[in-house]
């Protein structure tokens, strides 16, 4: 029987944490994309915590009318925002099984210009 899109998604995000885990030193970032919004949170794997999160959904980006693709980069440079305020200058980019185009490239491609490395 064929996957559905969801499982076939959750199926490649699988094989994408066996290799990408997110340290003290060097956290993850995650993404989660729905439809109509998009979620970014930074992750320490080692003990399990989200130390900051962002998404479309937050009052100044959603109050921005700009496209899906637009406001996934505000989202972006939002997490960067908050990752330096929390002292971090380095990630891990974990896409979340999405392909790299669109929402998911353009919301890496804020955090970058925001001043994450990865």
């Amino acid at each position: 029987m064929a996957l559905t899109k969801e499982q076939r998604r959750l199926r490649i995000k699988n094989r994408i944490r066996k290799v990408v885990s997110g340290t003290e030193a060097r956290p993850r970032l995650t993404v989660f994309r729905s439809n109509k919004e998009i979620y970014a949170q930074i992750v320490d794997d080692v003990t399990g915590k989200t130390i900051s999160a962002a998404s479309s959904r937050d009052k100044d980006i959603d109050s921005a009318k700009v496209t899906k693709v637009e406001a996934a980069n505000l989202v972006g440079k939002s997490i960067a925002e908050k990752a330096k305020a929390a002292g971090i200058e380095t990630i891990t980019f974990d896409r979340g099984g999405y392909l790299y185009h669109g929402r998911v490239k353009s919301l890496a491609e804020g955090a970058r210009e925001a001043g994450l490395k990865f």
